[in-house]
């Protein structure tokens, strides 16, 4: 199965989403995740590790100083705003720059966990929008 035809089944904008792992906002699917560190003053690093089951993705969105994923298994999928989608694998590393609107989540047939470490502002408003 292809990327387009991926995209046809795990459509990010789906009217039926599936539900979430609890306490993951703005995601389709089963999506987990657990903070591996959270930076104090002066550090405003923040670092996620997120599993995703088949076909789980967030929804569009940015974050206000870039993103950085690092793709730990499985077969992470990439769409930036009317881009194509890339195709990431297990060692590979993503760099989406800040504003820049876009979705990432597992492949229809695997699960697939990544690193997703980015950095806040430092003046309480939200990384992601």
């Amino acid at each position: 199965m292809g990327l387009d035809d991926q995209q046809a089944e795990c459509d990010p904008q789906r009217e039926d989403p599936q539900s979430c792992g609890e306490g993951v906002a703005h995601a389709r699917g089963d999506v987990w995740w657990d903070v591996i560190y959270a930076g104090q003053e002066p550090s405003r690093m923040r670092a996620n590790m997120v599993r995703f089951a088949p076909c789980a993705r967030t929804d569009w969105h940015s974050h206000t100083l870039g993103q950085t994923l690092h793709i730990v298994s499985g077969i992470c999928l990439v769409q930036a705003r009317g881009g194509a989608i890339i195709e990431a694998r297990a060692g590979d590393t993503i760099y989406t720059p800040a504003g820049e609107e876009h979705w990432h989540g597992a492949a229809l047939d695997r699960f697939m966990t990544h690193l997703a470490m980015g950095e806040g502002r430092g003046d309480g408003s939200p990384e992601t929008v």
